[in-house]
């Protein structure tokens, strides 16, 4: 025996944590610095207005199948075409929908993120798992729109590319902030690279509008 007292022990533990002294227990919050944060605000306000103008659209064909949205400008760009497929219905009910919800949740988490709070990595996950969700849909819709429907809807472009961005910039936000865990060394070349971080959109960007350019060049070589 030491002669310690357990009761002592634990009352100079009790001290030391109201103390603010720092504790074993890792902390499972994570912020987000203000960038990324106004990003989440920004393009998560962009795709939101384009799903609702999506949705008014949408509503109009029901009411009216007739109606010619604004947005159909010609034979290739066409969002009445997209709007008429089944594909724009993939889930039953109309795409614009799961935007509105999605889209609506990651503007309030840039919003609360401003704000300076922390929160869950669990939930940080989510998001990325909800934004790699919308990466996969647009993908298949991508392919849908360019080679079975024939025409492609500057809506649903805005939204893919504003999908794109929180995708990447979320993973990357995770993997900095170790809600990913990743390697140090992995981390530090992350980290030495983060003025390059714009190239790995850049180039999808730049992928879906050759894919565009090439699909519907039989229109475009007219134009010229």
């Amino acid at each position: 025996m030491d002669g310690t007292n357990p009761s002592t022990t634990t009352d100079l533990a009790a001290k030391a944590r109201a103390a603010g002294a720092p504790s074993a227990e890792p902390d499972s919050r994570v912020g987000a610095g203000r960038g990324y944060a106004w990003l989440l605000v920004i393009a998560g306000a962009i795709a939101l207005g384009a799903a609702i103008q999506l949705t008014l659209d949408k509503i109009k064909i029901l009411e009216n199948p007739n109606y010619v949205p604004s947005c159909n400008i010609n034979p290739v760009i066409s969002c009445g075409s997209v709007m008429h497929s089944w594909q724009a219905s993939a889930f039953g009910f109309p795409n614009p929908l799961i935007g509105l919800a999605a889209f609506a949740v990651v503007v309030t988490v840039g919003v609360i993120t401003l704000t300076g709070a922390r929160l869950p990595r669990w939930f940080w996950l989510g998001l990325n798992t909800g934004t790699l969700f919308g990466v996969g849909m647009i993908s298949w819709l991508i392919d849908q729109t360019l080679y079975r429907i024939g025409a492609v809807c500057p809506w649903c472009m805005v939204v893919w590319a504003t999908t794109i961005l929180l995708f990447w910039y979320t993973t990357v936000h995770n993997l900095r902030t170790r809600a990913i865990p990743l390697p140090e060394h992995a981390r530090d070349r992350l980290e030495a690279v983060a003025g390059w971080y714009w190239l790995v959109p850049f180039a999808c960007y730049l992928t879906i509008a050759l894919l565009v350019l090439n699909r519907f060049w039989y229109y475009w070589s007219t134009l010229l």
